[in-house]
């Protein structure tokens, strides 16, 4: 459905969906994929992402009791659909390891920040509920204790402005230019690729961008309705950030100290050096941006091609090789 305008949709909604999604696919067998998009008011991409999440869920955390649903690209098919139907075999039941899990991340999510207190209250009922039939299985539980990294707060700043159509600022680092920026967005969507990230419309920029929530040093949420332009949902699958191919190609060769860059860098290719360090391969669309990385990596990288690029960067390197000899007192030592 390529065209249709981005809407705000958090964790919390996409979890109530897909609980609704399994009523409807219970009673529709077959059903088309277009058919089942156009009633959940979501494109075809959206709904195949929550098919493939769908399989995760069921009666336990144990394989066999998980959800067998699958598609042909067409129709879903629901091979399993009784077990979660009162003609189950057996009733549900929890193991003690299962319970444990459950309740920990139960209490965890109930102390997030900025977590709406109708989902918390109602969190917390579900889970007496558990305690009260987990029974001594539920001991385990209270001696573990789980504690959010420091994203934590602003993922749940970003999910309420999502849910509440609202704007934000940040302060935000980016580690590509090494400084601190303040921002306003609007943001668009959550998403996690290894780390989570929020895809947003940044009004400074007057364009889409991504940012990751664990380098975002401060944020609030502001008054001003979020409201980016109509765009279209990218395909994340592959990388949060994809260099058209007919960017210029740069390559870097980094040491052990910088084998950061190819976290921080989306590329084509890291191959491992004999010293440790890694020989990354990478397209960007304005190759001169990379001369503060090279100078940021020191001794611990270089730039190998394009040729021009490289000397770009060693005479960037002399001449703040140059100011430094200039500033300092002519009675100090070398």
């Amino acid at each position: 459905m390529a065209g249709k305008p981005v809407r705000a949709v958090n964790a919390i909604d996409q979890t109530r969906r897909m609980l609704s999604l399994v009523t409807y696919l219970r009673e529709r067998p077959g059903a088309r994929i277009a058919d089942v998009a156009r009633a959940f008011g979501i494109t075809e991409d959206e709904l195949v992402a929550d098919l493939d999440l769908l399989p995760m869920c069921g009666t336990s955390f144990r394989g066999g009791d998980l959800l067998d649903i699958d598609t042909d690209g067409e129709r879903i098919w629901w091979h399993n659909p009784a077990a979660l139907g009162e003609e189950a075999a057996e009733p549900l039941r929890l193991a003690a390891d299962e319970a444990t899990a459950l309740l920990v991340a139960a209490r965890a999510v109930s102390t997030l920040p900025g977590l709406r207190e109708g989902d918390r209250q109602a969190l917390l009922r579900a889970t007496a509920k558990v305690e009260a039939a987990a029974g001594e299985a539920a001991g385990a539980s209270a001696r573990l204790s789980v504690t959010f990294e420091s994203e934590g707060g602003v993922f749940a700043d970003v999910d309420r402005a999502i849910s509440e159509r609202r704007r934000l600022w940040i302060r935000y680092y980016s580690p590509a230019r090494d400084e601190v920026t303040e921002r306003e967005i609007d943001p668009i969507r959550l998403v996690s690729v290894g780390h989570t990230y929020v895809e947003a419309w940044c009004r400074r920029s007057e364009a889409r961008r991504t940012f990751r929530l664990d380098r975002v040093a401060e944020i609030r949420i502001l008054d001003e309705p979020s409201a980016p332009p109509e765009i279209e949902l990218r395909d994340l699958s592959e990388a949060l950030v994809q260099p058209a191919a007919e960017d210029p190609e740069v390559v870097v060769e980094v040491g052990p100290g910088g084998r950061w860059v190819a976290e921080y860098y989306p590329h084509d290719s890291a191959d491992e050096l004999p010293d440790g360090g890694l020989r990354i391969t990478l397209r960007t669309p304005d190759p001169a941006s990379l001369r503060r990385l090279a100078l940021r990596l020191g001794a611990d990288g270089r730039i190998v091609s394009p040729p021009e690029l490289a000397d770009s960067a060693r005479r960037a390197a002399a001449e703040a090789l140059a100011a430094y000899d200039k500033a300092r007192p002519a009675s100090s030592g070398r």
